[in-house]
């Protein structure tokens, strides 16, 4: 009698382990299909880092990606007001437009998910930092910047990328895909408040080799003031502009700081007003993150 007891509980326990697995798939479930995501970028529709972003957030929401038919890096704010736009269906929920990142973003929100409005948009992941005053070059923040013009839960995220150093592995694009992914799971885009957003900085490294997450503000990234002159087969002048990435200013609560010490950075950018973040409002909400390590 004792051995079908010990029998029973253990069917019992199994069954238990079921229900709770079929509960965990069906809430993840019903949350997938009540959220909507916007995807945009500057690197291009068809960049590494976007499908990495598109293939984790699939998992937990419906999505729709809006990117440039070409790369589109620094390009800061830009709308295109002086000539049309063209939109190419790459496949289905993926459009390719001939714009810049702030045009996707805004031909997302007013036409192709005019009736049904995303809850939020999610801008990257970039090849390269996004830190310190990067962030008013940036078209990957500048996506992001217009949505939260209209009123739409925005974050900007980037892998941490050297350009002179090799091609990234996909799997850091999965990192900072991963990590985007568990900070909607936590629902961390429903805190923020109007014209806020969230722009994040992951280091170039698998997750298990991150050592957690902080909240940081704009630290100062340093660059060479170099303008290279060249000239053409016709003899005339002309030139290449972009310094010499050479470091940024010590500050131990900056992004250039936590991700140089293997941390993500997240970072709450204030558009309009002239408030500093509450980044102790941050913190505690980003608690549950603090550890991740995938």
């Amino acid at each position: 009698m004792a051995r079908f007891g010990q029998i029973l509980s253990c069917r019992d326990a199994k069954n238990v382990y079921s229900l709770v697995c079929y509960l965990s798939f069906f809430c993840l479930k019903q949350y997938k299909n009540s959220m909507k995501i916007l995807i945009c970028n500057d690197d291009g529709v068809y960049a590494p880092g976007i499908n990495a972003l598109r293939k984790e957030l699939e998992q937990v929401a419906d999505v729709t990606v809006v990117a440039p038919l070409e790369e589109r890096s620094t390009t800061g704010h830009t709308l295109t007001l002086d000539h049309p736009l063209r939109v190419v269906e790459i496949e289905k929920n993926v459009y390719g437009c001939s714009g810049y990142p702030a045009d996707c973003a805004l031909l997302g929100l007013a036409h192709i998910m005019k009736n049904d409005r995303p809850d939020l948009v999610v801008s990257g992941i970039n090849r390269g930092a996004n830190m310190g005053q990067d962030v008013y070059y940036s078209g990957t923040v500048a996506a992001a910047r217009e949505a939260t013009f209209h009123n739409i839960p925005s974050i900007a995220v980037s892998s941490v990328v050297d350009f002179q150093s090799p091609k990234p592995a996909v799997e850091h694009f999965q990192t900072a895909g991963e990590f985007i992914k568990e900070m909607i799971k936590e629902r961390i885009h429903e805190k923020l408040k109007r014209n806020t957003l969230l722009n994040v900085n992951v280091p170039n490294r698998l997750a298990k080799d991150l050592n957690g997450v902080r909240v940081t503000e704009l630290g100062f990234r340093r660059y060479s003031e170099e303008i290279l002159e060249r000239r053409d087969f016709r003899d005339r002048r002309y030139f290449w502009i972009g310094g010499v990435y050479s470091g940024f200013d010590p500050c131990e609560s900056s992004d250039c700081h936590s991700t140089e010490e293997g941390y993500v950075s997240v970072t709450p950018l204030n558009l309009i007003s002239s408030e500093s973040p509450d980044y102790n409002f941050w913190a505690e909400q980003l608690k549950p993150l603090m550890e991740w390590r995938g």
